[in-house]
């Protein structure tokens, strides 16, 4: 039940999105596409309150229980992001706003040590979740699933700490033009 609620909530939001990005660009309405961007948040806060109505009213937690709170997380650190990407997006399809530049070298490990940041945010928020569900419901025997998502999130930002770490050390070279065959 939970898993449906995730893959509904994730469509949910990229619904709202699109829709608020048609609704802005080619419809030309900003304040409803306004109003439909705003929507996307609050689909994270419903699979919330299904998560926790589910392990209140005496389900015994799964992983994807865990993965709600992941997905949440996920979402409040870097959903303000994937919008804006998509934004940019709708803007150079319907509006022929110049496509956002590439970052390389220095550029390019700035963004994935701020991303590192992002990822800190996500495994917070998500470890937060996780350790309210486990005070809420009480219950060590029914939530003891959850805490074998603390590892996971530990896993999670070691392996952006990595990437971060190896473009700091290698930086992403900028992309050579490929000569024309004349």
């Amino acid at each position: 039940m939970i898993l449906l609620a995730i893959v509904a909530c994730e469509i949910g939001f990229w619904v709202a999105i699109v829709a608020g990005l048609i609704a802005r660009y080619p419809a030309g309405r900003p304040r409803l596409g306004a109003a439909l961007l705003i929507a996307a948040p609050l689909i994270d806060v419903v699979l919330l309150v299904l998560v926790a109505a589910d392990l209140i009213g005496g389900a015994t937690a799964s992983w994807h229980h865990g993965l709600a709170a992941l997905y949440i997380g996920i979402s409040v650190a870097y959903g303000h992001r994937m919008i804006a990407w998509a934004d940019a997006k709708f803007a150079q399809r319907f509006r022929g706003a110049e496509p956002r530049p590439k970052p390389t070298g220095w550029a390019y490990t700035v963004v994935c040590w701020k991303d590192v940041g992002r990822t800190l945010l996500a495994c917070a928020v998500a470890g937060g979740i996780l350790g309210a569900l486990i005070l809420v419901v009480g219950a060590p025997a029914r939530t003891a699933e959850l805490l074998g998502f603390f590892p996971a999130l530990g896993l999670i930002l070691g392996i952006d700490v990595l990437w971060a770490v190896s473009y700091t050390i290698w930086p992403k070279k900028t992309a050579q033009p490929v000569a024309s065959r004349g």
